[in-house]
């Protein structure tokens, strides 16, 4: 399927944008688990100036989504209307190592870089980092954690762009963070974010980190079509063994299957399309529910527009979803 070009009713200030627009391209070329619709307009801003231009002209009634490194991410295989931004390494993947410890580091650097970067420059607290696939802005988004440390414990504020294009700071207690969750600005777009660690020993906390590599390349299908964890933990309970316990390792749907390595990962094993990925989930979720009456929720974020006849409802026999998340 394709969009009617949005180019056309952004002249004439539109010439003026440095950055990269292109109509009708197909996400599944930049999501981990390559699938997904066309984005009707995508916009690579050129730096953060360029960004809060584009902000700044653009009309408010059409829609901006924002995308990291599209790794915890399923973009559905209608697509997405009005504007995705993508924002490049060129343009905001810079790290700054900064007095007393911090860093500063932009929303396209992988979590794994931002953890290397500190451990070599001796400073703790980051190697968390390592064990996180996707990108800075996601993790700031999602209050990104594992092994013990969560985003919200390291992050001492970021700054980003608003909807009308106004350049902002916003501190840790602004952004409001929960399990998974930030309830920070609406349509602000993250641009770069200060942490805060400790002293260390370079060599101790890179030991740290290869630790968690071999962790993590042990127990999760690390080389796979991914979008990392599926689920939430819900309180007191792990999802895999939910997922487990529910008879669903290893189930599949068309082309997704849970992997048979960790039970809470979902797969792309043989060319599945977003609603193959979907009504997986989703008949994990009612196996769960129906075996512990827990109601999973997503970890991953799912966007966009179904195609015709192609709707997934919740737990396979609730509501259609029709938002973001």
């Amino acid at each position: 399927m394709s969009y009617p070009d949005l180019i056309a009713q952004l002249q004439p200030w539109i010439g003026e944008v440095r950055g990269r627009l292109i109509p009708n391209q197909p996400l599944s070329e930049i999501t981990w688990f390559r699938v997904g619709g066309p984005a009707q307009l995508l916009f690579t801003p050129a730096d953060e100036a360029d960004l809060a231009f584009f902000l700044k002209n653009l009309p408010a009634d059409i829609r901006v989504t924002v995308i990291g490194l599209g790794s915890n991410l399923l973009i559905r295989d209608g697509g997405l209307d009005g504007v995705v931004i993508r924002l490049s390494g060129k343009g905001f993947g810079q790290i700054e190592l900064l007095d007393n410890h911090q860093i500063r580091a932009g929303v396209a650097v992988p979590d794994v870089r931002v953890a290397t970067a500190a451990a070599e420059a001796g400073i703790d607290g980051l190697s968390f980092y390592r064990g996180i696939p996707g990108g800075i802005g996601g993790a700031l988004y999602m209050n990104a954690g594992c092994y013990g440390t969560e985003t919200r414990d390291r992050m001492v504020e970021l700054r980003a762009v608003t909807r009308q294009g106004e350049i902002i700071t916003l501190s840790n207690a602004e952004m409001d963070y929960h399990y998974r969750h930030s309830n920070g600005p609406r349509g602000a777009v993250f641009v770069s974010a200060v942490y805060q660690g400790f002293a260390g020993e370079p060599e101790e906390i890179l030991g740290q980190m290869r630790e968690i590599t071999e962790k993590r390349e042990a127990s999760q299908p690390t080389k796979s079509r991914t979008g990392g964890s599926t689920f939430k933990n819900p309180e007191g309970h792990s999802s895999w063994k939910l997922i487990d316990a529910a008879g669903c390792r290893g189930l599949r749907v068309g082309g997704a299957q849970m992997s048979e390595l960790h039970a809470n990962f979902l797969l792309n094993v043989d060319d599945a399309s977003a609603h193959d990925i979907e009504t997986l989930g989703e008949t994990v979720r009612n196996k769960v529910r129906a075996t512990s009456g827990i109601a999973l929720q997503w970890e991953i974020r799912r966007m966009g527009h179904f195609l015709p006849g192609k709707q997934v409802r919740e737990f396979l026999d609730g509501d259609v979803f029709t938002g973001a998340v």
